[in-house]
């Protein structure tokens, strides 16, 4: 799946102010992980944005997995 990302995250200036988002949309990557960290199930995303599938949803999760891999990240102390 890691590199299916490609067909759904897009990053556009004119959307979001470049942000990560699921492509033809103004969801971003940000506010899915967001949901999921607040404790919120993929089935309650899929509910409040019906337009998104699963595939969507575990493409954002599969770029910012990819996107943690390039960069060392530490968590503030």
């Amino acid at each position: 799946m890691r590199e299916e990302w490609h067909k759904w995250i897009v990053s556009d200036p004119d959307i979001m102010m470049r942000k990560p988002v699921i492509k033809g949309t103004r969801i971003t990557v940000e506010l899915i992980l967001e949901k999921l960290a607040a404790g919120e199930s993929i089935e309650d995303i899929l509910e409040a944005h019906p337009h998104l599938g699963r595939e969507a949803i575990q493409a954002a999760l599969a770029f910012a997995a990819d996107a943690l891999h390039m960069d060392v990240v530490r968590p503030a102390p």
